[in-house]
């Protein structure tokens, strides 16, 4: 093969030494791949026996053709390409993303998602040699990070997605758009950022019915669903407070939630009714792995927003009570009871404080004598418009209401 090469190498006309590096190139790739002889020929092309301009277009073919054999010869000449292409990237900056982009399509299909990820990120989105649309960098940054999130690797996902982020304004693709969203939405979800992440979901489950999502798939009733459902988990998990709160008031009032089987959970959350132990079990098993991760502290993300959320609850239901009774009450001991209060107290997501000497913990009363009577005035105002709506059906269906 190297004397084929190299007297390859000594004919003088460029269209003849180009015909029978094909010729060579075409027996290697028969047969299911001659990956010793690819790989001699791939050294052969980057000496300096070959000008640039046949070594690029050998190359070229090669990096396309490779992707049809059997996918560990694929593998192993591709990676053996790659590494010899490296100290002359700058020139084959074409053949290098080809041949990048068949590697990684190959570690996806073997389910090896950061292997493809880490492919994809070596092609250079910022060359200055190569111009590239921002639309195929955008295509490249979101589709790395999605490859990270399979693995659950939100760090490196949210290091493309922030990159795609600058790109996005000069998107002009719809499914591309979504595509992002709905990444960076993952990308908060697993960082425990669980109120953004309700937010995007949220706005995720309000696009049109028939978008598209890109790979021929349009956005169908069940994803809507699914991003309705995603926006409920992240916020029954986000920590209690204020913040969750509204949150909550926003899906609450959402119609589309009620016919969800997750509203139950969500309705006792909203109203502030204390948890119990079959409930929070059954919502655990609708949960992502990485919602269900153990803290530092010992606790998982679910059991916190469940202790924080209880003793939310508690407070709307005591004006003190002991640290003790506290615990028993959240199931868990004294001192974890305790650390939450006061934690919680700190942050200002519940007015109260704590007495250490009596071990006693008094909530303060967030609804004073204002709150309390516009608390009432819309209690009144809800069962007024109740009537009013029973009035209206009596009127229809011709029962009189006189007198009532």
């Amino acid at each position: 093969m190297e004397a084929r090469l190299s007297g390859i190498a000594a004919v003088g006309d460029q269209k003849t030494k180009t015909l029978q590096y094909r010729e060579v190139l075409t027996e290697c790739l028969g047969g299911g791949g001659d990956v010793d002889g690819l790989k001699l020929l791939v050294v052969h092309m980057l000496s300096d026996d070959v000008p640039l301009v046949i070594s690029r277009q050998i190359l070229q073919t090669l990096c396309q053709e490779v992707q049809s054999l059997p996918s560990e010869h694929h593998k192993v000449t591709a990676q053996f390409a790659l590494e010899k292409i490296s100290p002359r990237v700058v020139s084959f900056e074409e053949q290098v993303s080809v041949l990048r982009e068949g590697l990684a399509k190959l570690f996806q299909d073997e389910e090896e998602w950061s292997r493809a990820a880490g492919v994809l990120a070596g092609i250079d989105l910022d060359s200055g040699i190569r111009v590239l649309s921002d639309e195929y960098k955008l295509q490249k940054c979101v589709q790395i990070a999605v490859l990270y999130l399979e693995d659950d690797d939100a760090l490196n996902a949210e290091t493309f997605i922030k990159k795609a982020s600058f790109l996005l304004e000069a998107c002009k693709d719809d499914a591309l758009e979504l595509q992002f969203k709905t990444c960076y939405a993952r990308i908060l979800d697993a960082k425990r950022r669980f109120v953004e992440a309700a937010l995007r979901y949220y706005a995720l489950s309000q696009v049109d019915l028939g978008r598209e999502m890109g790979k021929g798939k349009k956005v169908g009733a069940a994803d809507l669903a699914a991003a309705l459902t995603s926006a409920i988990s992240c916020t029954i998990l986000a920590a209690a407070g204020p913040q969750r709160s509204r949150v909550l008031a926003t899906l609450y009032k959402d119609d589309r939630c009620a016919a969800l089987p997750i509203f139950p959970m969500m309705e006792k959350v909203y109203l502030e009714r204390i948890l119990r132990a079959a409930e929070v079990e059954a919502f655990s098993l609708t949960l992502k792995p990485h919602q269900l991760e153990v803290g530092p502290d010992g606790l998982t993300v679910l059991v916190r927003a469940v202790i924080e959320h209880n003793l939310l609850s508690a407070s709307k239901l005591y004006n003190n009570i002991a640290v003790g009774e506290l615990g028993q009450l959240l199931g868990v001991n004294a001192d974890q009871a305790e650390r939450t209060a006061a934690k919680m107290i700190n942050e200002g997501r519940m007015k109260g404080s704590i007495d250490q000497v009596d071990g006693m913990i008094f909530f303060e009363d967030a609804g004073d004598a204002v709150a309390m009577v516009a608390q009432w005035d819309a209690q009144i105002m809800g069962i007024c418009l109740q009537v009013n709506t029973v009035i209206e059906l009596m009127q229809k269906k011709g029962i009189p209401v006189e007198g009532l």
